[in-house]
């Protein structure tokens, strides 16, 4: 403690000093005036276990090119250069130099006819081109999608060893997808399911362009006349690049030239009798598995059409709604001649805002009003013209064709933009106001933030002219006013307050910082363009296209049927693919306590594989799992349950499996044939909550464990690096503290069950098992929960009295804040650093674009032994698989069991949940090769995988329920009472000790 107490003087000392020389205006950074990028201190040093030296130097890059200038600074610079119009071909295969990949040449690969080469995941590759006259150039990649993760190809491009612009560290080459079958399967309740998406990879030529869609057009490029290297950085996935092309993409027409020409070439209409009706869940390609066929039975007007059954006639909805998504039709004209095209689609999810798509015909956008086509909003089906009351004419010869709709931004994209610009910088003036005032700042005091903070009050001023701007724009381009203006405007008007009125910055600190956060979920909404698609039709141009409109009649109709329905179909049920009333051999219910969405994976995955496989017929059901154990023990529980969750009390919060043994509910596992193969799937961590009295008692699904997240930027511009032991972190804390930012532990909360652990809690803020933070000082000291075979707590030795202090003192000393939103504040820089559950990482890269690519995760801190080696232990949480002990086919029941956790099943489940979800749903699986195979960016899985050596297992025991509650009791003892912390937990561990002993002799357990 003495040498804790001189660090913390050290670091105090140097950190009041510091803060002086910003009180005095003298570290205020000289960008932020102008809203430029901090410079300073070199990037945190990252874990030598994780990341070897190449990888650290593409880190490294990468990291500098997020903090430099986006594509509008880079093109504003460039501005006066030309667009020459030269095309420069650089074939795949003549490449230059590779450096952390060896790429393997392709001859004649998959169509193509000559020489193409193979990239990996990681590495990067380069071409030297020779530029004959200087300017903007677009550059076009051909590449073929191989068999990868089933991700979205992402790479970086550098011109002569630099990222040009922040945008270009992160570009998206697309895989193509389709429908596994052409037609749905058909349920035996007469609904249909979804067709499993399949990956139909081909030769495909892409324009890099903005990932986020804030630029409707492709990026360009500035080469000086000479030469130069073009280099592709791999950040996930691999592909075989056929040839990367650098020239002046043409522009397409304007309608109104087009159509001059028609008459002049002699070009005619269709024939009047002419009406090709394409059905939008007919797709035939599609960019994301997301884009599967859904349901709509909310109106009649919807073909095909059912009252009753829950048929896929739309595509799209909710799912479609990400720029650059897209979905392609195909069909055949009939014959050559001009055509009109209409679209019966729905938009009711952005109210007083339209919609926006791209559209291309055979890969082409026909002229340039087809870059922007607006969908208004409508709470009812509507057949929208293109073209309105003068339909534009398309040409079409006869044959094959196809429709591309892409999603784009359009008219909201420079808007979007502008507002993410201002929320970058209001955030980082938020931070800045907080390291002079702190997050509660004393609302009677006056800071004089106008002096002590250079800048600011002109960077507020210059923040509202343009939210302000950005409001007035969005009415003028929708002609309406939208609930979406209200947050620019609440936005703009605090920042004319604020401006006017700087010494009340700290009574409305709580305010601003609210408002920042809705600005940031503004961006999300906004940048989100839902549009579901009933039906799209190629018609002569006197054709008359079908209405969407509905009678009244039709309408009470269609009511009063699903009225009746709801009381003779229940819609939570998992429908069976197959005939009604068919009785199998075997069979099996199974619960699951997922919703309906995940349900209904499996049970396609179920049909697909295990019941064609094996032919045992599964009943799958949604019910609250916290019903398992009372339906069992009255003889009405299913025979297998999935994704059992975490249940609060004990350290690991995986109890729930041990209790139901205890009370012989659950079936033994280990006992079956091929259980050691089976176990082989798991790290013997997450394995160890479920073994009880020489048995298993379940399988684990998910595992997920700790990691250490930081701001880059944040540590750089406080000249902090990354802490690689719980010394380091201590050192940093008082720097941290100055700047009143925090330090983020996992917190100390565990929601606690009625009896014996049975409810199913957790930590919700961060998905950690309770005490995870006491859990990781105690392993990495080399402690433990329990001994002599689970008889005994060991929680009274002195390895764990130094822990639980050390642990304690982070409060009482350092004064971290217990409970706290990690996301919210890592966010917003009040907690640059902090230690979460990996799957953060999904939230974070979805919900916090602003901070793309200024943040990472690490492993965690630990401590250095003898030998030199930093022991970097923590625990884990997950979900499981049980099988119950009525189960009435226990050798059905366990082949369901090896089924569900395999690799085949665990790996299309997680797929198909991130392709429905999203990328923040991506599913933590236990099975190793089946996480292997999930689409982390390959820097992030090393990471991943370095902690992951450390991931150990806490057993439970009869009455480790207590454990969890007492050593949280003695916690707060320490906090609320001022106890010493060697008593508090030595009184927990009495009451923990008795438990233990009780509940052994209740169960007739040696003690």
């Amino acid at each position: 403690m003495a040498n804790r107490a001189r660090v913390w003087r050290r670091r105090t000392i140097a950190a009041l000093a510091a803060s002086i020389i910003i009180a005095l205006g003298g570290a205020w950074p000289p960008g932020f005036a102008s809203g430029g990028d901090v410079k300073g201190a070199t990037l945190a040093a990252l874990p030598e276990s994780a990341l070897n030296d190449a990888d650290q130097d593409v880190e490294r890059l990468l990291y500098e090119a997020s903090k430099g200038e986006d594509y509008d600074a880079y093109l504003s610079k460039h501005a006066d250069q030309p667009h020459p119009d030269r095309n420069i071909t650089l074939e795949g295969a003549g490449y230059s130099a590779a450096d952390g990949m060896t790429p393997e040449l392709k001859t004649d690969f998959e169509g193509r006819a000559g020489h193409s080469v193979l990239t990996t995941e990681q590495g990067s590759i380069s071409w030297d081109v020779n530029v004959q006259e200087a300017g903007l150039y677009q550059i076009e990649v051909a590449y073929y999608p191989i068999a990868g993760k089933s991700a979205s190809i992402q790479r970086s491009l550098l011109l002569d060893g630099k990222v040009p612009f922040v945008e270009a560290d992160n570009l998206a080459l697309p895989r193509v997808w389709a429908d596994e079958t052409r037609d749905p399967v058909k349920l035996a309740n007469g609904s249909e399911r979804r067709p499993e998406q399949v990956e139909r990879p081909r030769w495909q030529e892409v324009t890099l362009a903005d990932l986020q869609g804030y630029h409707d057009r492709p990026f360009s490029f500035y080469f000086s006349a000479g030469s130069h290297r073009v280099t592709l950085v791999s950040r996930r996935e691999p592909a075989v690049i056929g040839q990367i092309r650098i020239f002046k993409a043409p522009e397409p027409p304007a309608y109104e030239d087009l159509a001059a020409g028609y008459a002049a070439t002699g070009l005619r209409d269709a024939d009047a009798r002419t009406l090709i009706e394409i059905q939008g869940e007919r797709a035939a390609f599609k960019s994301s598995p997301s884009l599967y066929p859904i349901s709509d039975h909310s109106s009649p007007a919807v073909t095909p059409y059912s009252a009753s059954a829950m048929l896929l006639n739309t595509i799209g909805g909710n799912n479609w709604r990400v720029p650059g998504d897209w979905i392609e039709w195909e069909f055949d004209a009939p014959e050559s001649g001009l055509y009109t095209i209409g679209i019966k689609a729905k938009q009711n999810s952005l109210k007083g805002m339209n919609v926006t798509r791209k559209l291309m015909l055979d890969g082409e956008v026909p002229f340039q009003e087809m870059n922007q086509v607006a969908f208004e909003y409508s709470g009812d089906w509507k057949t929208n013209v293109l073209g309105g009351k003068q339909p534009y004419r398309f040409y079409l010869a006869k044959g094959k064709h196809s429709i591309r709709l892409e999603v784009t931004l359009g008219g909201m994209a420079p808007i979007i933009n502008e507002v993410k610009a201002s929320l970058v910088r209001l955030n980082e003036a938020y931070r800045r106001i907080i390291m002079l005032t702190g997050t509660t700042p004393d609302p009677f005091r006056d800071y004089q933030a106008d002096r002590k903070l250079p800048g600011l009050v002109q960077a507020l001023s210059e923040e509202h002219e343009r939210l302000a701007e950005a409001a007035d724009r969005m009415e003028r381009l929708s002609g309406k006013r939208s609930d979406k203006q209200a947050v620019l405007e609440t936005m703009a008007d605090q920042l004319v307050q604020l401006q006017k009125h700087p010494e009340s910055i700290p009574k409305r600190l709580a305010s601003f910082k609210a408002n920042i956060g809705a600005l940031g979920d503004w961006i999300l909404q906004t940048s989100e363009q839902p549009l579901t698609i009933d039906s799209l039709y190629v018609a002569s141009p006197e054709a008359a296209l079908p209405t969407a409109k509905v009678s009244f009649w039709k309408k009470l109709k269609h009511s009063a049927l699903q009225f009746y329905y709801s009381f003779t179909i229940d819609y939570n049920e998992i429908g069976e693919a197959g005939t009604a009333g068919a009785k199998p051999e075997r069979d099996l219910t199974v619960w699951v306590g997922t919703g309906r969405d995940q349900a209904e994976i499996i049970q396609g995955m179920i049909d697909d594989t295990f019941a064609a496989d094996t032919g045992i017929h599964v009943k799958l059901e949604l019910i609250p799992i916290n019903v398992l154990l009372p339906a069992t023990l009255s003889g009405a529980g299913p025979d297998v349950a999935i994704q059992i969750g975490n249940a609060s009390g004990s350290p690991a919060g995986n109890d729930l499996p041990l209790n139901y043994a205890m009370r012989g509910a659950v079936q033994d596992i280990s006992q079956f044939p091929g259980y050691g193969d089976v176990a082989a799937r798991f790290r013997d961590s997450a394995l160890a909550p479920y073994r009880y009295a020489d048995g298993v008692y379940a399988l684990p699904e998910t595992q997920s464990y700790p990691m250490l997240f930081y701001r880059k930027d944040i540590l750089e511009e406080l000249g902090l690096s990354l802490p690689q032991t719980w010394q380091d972190v201590e050192d940093m804390l008082p720097v941290l503290n100055r700047n009143h930012m925090e330090f983020g532990l996992p917190q100390p909360i565990a929601s606690l069950p009625a009896v014996d652990g049975q409810s199913i809690a957790s930590n919700s803020v961060q998905n950690l098992a309770p005490n995870a933070m006491f859990s990781m000082l105690l392993m990495q000291q080399g402690g433990e929960f329990y001994r002599d075979g689970g008889r005994r707590s060991a929680l009274d030795s002195d390895v764990a009295a130094s822990a639980f202090r050390q642990w304690t003192d982070y409060y009482t000393d350092y004064k971290l804040t217990k409970e706290y939103d990690f996301a919210n504040r890592f966010r917003t820089g009040e907690t640059p650093i902090g230690i979460a559950d990996f799957t953060a990482y999904n939230q974070l890269s979805v919900f916090a674009p602003e901070i793309k690519g200024l943040w990472g995760f690490a492993p965690v801190p630990g401590v250095k032994g003898d030998d030199g080696v930093i022991r970097r232990d923590v625990p884990s949480g997950g979900t499981s698989v049980l099988m119950m002990s009525a189960a009435h086919d226990k050798d059905a029941a366990w082949s369901f069991m090896k089924w569900w956790t395999s690799e085949r099943s665990q790996t299309r489940f997680a797929r198909e949940m991130e392709g429905l979800l999203g990328a923040a749903a991506r599913y933590p699986t236990a099975n190793l090769k089946s996480f292997e195979s999930l689409p982390w960016p390959k820097q992030d899985y090393d990471n991943l995988m370095a902690q992951a050596e450390w991931v150990r297992g806490i057993p439970e025991v009869p009455g480790g329920y207590f454990t969890g509650r007492y050593v949280i009791n003695a916690f707060y003892h320490v906090m609320n009472d001022g106890m010493e912390s060697r008593e508090a937990l030595d009184e927990s561990v009495d009451y923990i000790q008795e438990e233990i002993k009780h509940k052994r002799e209740e169960f007739k357990l040696p003690n």
